[in-house]
Parts: C-alpha cells; sequence; structure tokens
C-alpha cells in the first residue's frame, strides 16, 4: 500500500503523561485535526483518565471517526510528559497503539517525541529530600 495517495493516512499524536491521556489525529501535516478524545471524555473518575481501559475506549471512539473520514492508517507519535519531568510515556501509550490496530487502522511508524531539554530549568525537589 503506497503512503502518496491523498487522504488514507494520518498522524495519532498520543499524549500519555501519569494523569491523563490525549489522542488527536490529524492530516498528515499536522495542520488539520481529523478527531480528538481524551481520558476525561470517557470515564467518570480523575484517578482513571491515565489507565489503559480509558485509553482503549478512547481509541475506538478516535478510529471511528477517523476511519468515516476516509483515513485507513495512521503513523503514531507517542509523547511522555518531557520537559523535566518523567521521559516515559504514561500507562495509556501501549493500550492506545493497540486499540488502534485492533480497531481497523493501518499502524504505520511509531515514533517517541517527547521533548527532552538539552539543559534547560531546574527539576523539581523530588519527595523525600532527594
Amino acid at each position: 500500500m503506497s503512503e502518496s495517495e491523498d487522504g488514507k493516512w494520518g498522524i495519532a499524536h498520543v499524549h500519555a503523561s501519569f494523569n491523563n491521556t490525549i489522542i488527536t489525529v490529524t492530516d498528515l501535516t499536522g495542520a488539520e485535526t481529523v478527531a480528538k478524545s481524551s481520558g476525561g471524555a470517557v470515564v467518570k473518575q480523575n484517578r482513571d483518565e491515565a489507565s489503559p481501559y480509558a485509553a482503549m475506549q478512547m481509541a475506538e471512539t478516535v478510529a471511528e471517526e477517523v476511519l468515516a473520514a476516509g483515513v485507513e492508517g495512521v503513523h503514531v507519535r507517542v509523547r511522555g510528559p518531557g520537559g523535566n519531568l518523567q521521559k516515559s510515556p504514561g500507562p495509556g501509550a501501549q493500550a492506545t497503539i493497540r486499540a488502534l490496530a485492533r480497531a481497523g487502522l493501518e499502524i504505520g511508524r511509531i515514533e517517541d517525541v517527547t521533548p527532552i531539554p538539552h539543559d534547560g530549568s531546574r527539576a523539581p525537589k523530588g519527595k523525600g529530600g532527594f
């Protein structure tokens, strides 16, 4: 399958922190949003927003909208909290990619776009004095 055909591919931006997961699907340029969802849209408790279950529910609803818009495959860009916070993505990242694939979307490249500082601001003081 060729990627150059117009309207067939999009980019799934997955922001997976430890408090929430946000999925935004755009066209290949990233300028036009096709579908989006966040943890607060699918679960009642705040503590469940970042859970793998919430991520799966979000991915299913987003996949339906995206397929209806004529997008067949997505490249996934996963982003953790980044900056001077954790570099690792939250628990919703894995579940999101699996659910997108299971919902019938073709998965292209998966890349990590977590922002990493080249010696930016001072890191927050840790719990317990470290």
